[in-house]
């Protein structure tokens, strides 16, 4: 299967998105993406620091790892240890002492996420701290100041998320209000000349809301689109219908990024669809667990077959932890609750995930995509713990 060969770039006043090619067979794409804080070849997965942190890692091993852009989030740095601070300290790249691109999320979900310590009104939404029952208020306006205070190459505009199945009424409101804040978002966003605001498209698992949550975010000229309200309660089948039907509509010279999906299936499938943005906690949370990814699927450490199993995670990784070590001492480690454990559980499972976007970049590169996602989903496909 050969490729398409684009000259599409997009330019806004901070950032570029060149498409260098595209696979005829699918519509997937490989693209160079170019933020204040660097360059960055999509697709990409972005490892999470919520806490302007990834869990067990620091910010040396997540470069090592091969992380081009990694996402924090505005509500929890908003909440501890407050954007005001952030910004006193010249902006999130320098207070974490991070030189690559930052994403960050809105809060929309998180604050969504709360279910009963919240209020959710037209002009925001009341909380109460998830830790210590302060109360709170976020609206579009205040997402924008937080996140302009904190400095991320990329924000997200804020939006009413709701948890599947969820009727179409619940649907259709959710939706039509995360339009109406996204015009707000659009007036109260300050720095444009360095910071780009990226719009979100909901609607649930109807496809006709879909279609006009589409319409209504693209017609505010963005840098870039999210498909957002995705894995957030449905099967993997709906999951898959509305990233296949929703990815198409977006606009093709600028970036598509599909929100808290990050499974190596899931990466592989978006890129399919169109997709060339991803994040997922997934990769630091299942390491947490004692779980790795590997090419025959999930892979639980700490069970007893590993004890005496001297092999690498995976021979076909290139990640520290699988050069240096093996599946029983990681086994050790996991047993007896080391830190350390945990650490080169999450090298590898980051390293994993990015490697994985970057596999399906080269193939769209060298016009192979079609039959390396005919090999991996005949092969491998989304598999269960071993």
């Amino acid at each position: 299967m050969t490729m398409h060969c684009m000259q599409s770039i997009f330019k806004a006043s901070s950032l570029t998105y060149e498409v260098e090619a595209v696979c005829p067979w699918s519509g997937a794409r490989a693209g160079i993406l170019t933020t204040p804080h660097g360059r960055i070849e999509t697709p990409v997965f972005m490892p999470v620091g919520t806490n302007a942190a990834l869990r067990a890692l620091t910010w040396e091993q997540t470069a090592d790892c091969g992380a081009q852009i990694v996402l924090s989030n505005s509500y929890h740095l908003y909440l501890r240890p407050g954007h005001e601070l952030i910004r006193e300290a010249g902006g999130l790249h320098k207070f974490m002492n991070w030189s690559r691109p930052i994403l960050t999320d809105s809060g929309g979900f998180q604050v969504f996420s709360l279910d009963q310590l919240r209020k959710i009104t037209e002009d925001g939404v009341f909380f109460k701290d998830h830790r210590g029952g302060k109360k709170h208020f976020i609206g579009p306006k205040q997402s924008m100041e937080i996140q302009n205070a904190i400095g991320p190459d990329i924000m997200m505009a804020f939006d009413e998320c709701v948890k599947n199945p969820a009727t179409e009424e619940e649907a259709r409101k959710a939706m039509e209000r995360t339009h109406r804040w996204l015009k707000v978002c659009t007036e109260e966003h300050k720095r444009k000349e360095d910071q780009s605001l990226f719009g979100i498209v909901q609607g649930s698992m109807y496809e006709h809301l879909r279609e006009e949550s589409v319409a209504a975010v693209t017609a505010f000229d963005l840098p870039g689109y999210a498909v957002g309200g995705v894995a957030v309660g449905e099967d993997r089948r709906t999951i898959e219908r509305i990233v296949a039907h929703t990815t198409p509509l977006l606009p093709r010279e600028r970036p598509r990024y599909l929100m808290g999906v990050g499974t190596p299936w899931d990466i592989v499938y978006a890129i399919r669809c169109g997709i060339d943005m991803f994040d997922c906690v997934s990769p630091t949370r299942l390491a947490r667990h004692g779980t790795v990814f590997t090419t025959n699927g999930q892979m639980a450490v700490k069970n007893a077959g590993f004890r005496k199993d001297f092999s690498p995670l995976d021979e076909n990784c290139s990640c520290s932890t699988c050069k240096n070590h093996s599946r029983a001492y990681l086994h050790h480690l996991v047993r007896q609750g080391e830190m350390a454990g945990l650490m080169l559980l999450a090298i590898h499972n980051v390293t994993f995930l990015i490697e994985e976007a970057q596999s399906c970049r080269k193939a769209i590169l060298q016009g192979s995509f079609q039959d390396y996602f005919s090999r991996w989903s005949s092969t491998r496909g989304p598999l269960a713990v071993q």
